[in-house]
């Protein structure tokens, strides 16, 4: 089955990227690799990466693009290059499937919507329950914004009921 996905020239996008099993914590215990593999495919691939936050079995992306290129070859190449070296890591292991083999994506509207997923990314481990504010986590670029004066420190607490944001 062919996917329709929507391609803008330059475009930003939301990710949302899972793992196989959504019950281990590859992408928590192996961060330091799955930086590396974003590094790698960037230094090929440029991109940015707007925000983004990683917890153990998934991650949320706001990626901005360059005017001549797609972010189905980004996504794909991030994943094998993170599960080739993962299998390095345990070359005795047999070798799983690490992600699911699709990815969710949306096509940032205009400021406001942008906004609403950089909040939903920066709020995501408090949703899950990883912590009770979402400055306590630390995969998250929550910590960039933070330093750059964007949002204060105590943003989003647990119990603040009028937190709306996100998909």
């Amino acid at each position: 089955m062919q996917y329709r996905r929507a391609y803008v020239d330059g475009g930003t996008y939301f990710f949302t990227i899972n793992l196989y099993n959504r019950k281990q914590t590859l992408l928590t215990d192996h961060v330091d690799l799955l930086r590396e593999s974003f590094r790698y495919v960037k230094s090929r691939h440029p991109f940015t990466i707007d925000a983004i936050v990683v917890l153990p079995d998934h991650l949320h992306l706001i990626m901005t693009l360059p005017a001549d290129d797609d972010f189905s070859t980004r996504i794909g190449l991030i994943k094998q290059h993170f599960t080739r070296h993962l299998n390095q890591l345990n070359p005795n292991s047999s070798k799983p499937v690490v992600w699911q083999k699709r990815f969710w994506e949306h096509l940032i509207r205009d400021p406001q919507d942008f906004e609403n997923h950089v909040n939903y990314i920066h709020y995501n481990p408090v949703r899950h329950g990883y912590c009770q504010r979402a400055a306590d986590w630390q995969y998250s670029s929550i910590h960039r914004f933070i330093k750059q004066g964007v949002i204060s420190h105590d943003w989003a607490w647990q119990d603040d009921t009028k937190i709306v944001f996100g998909e």
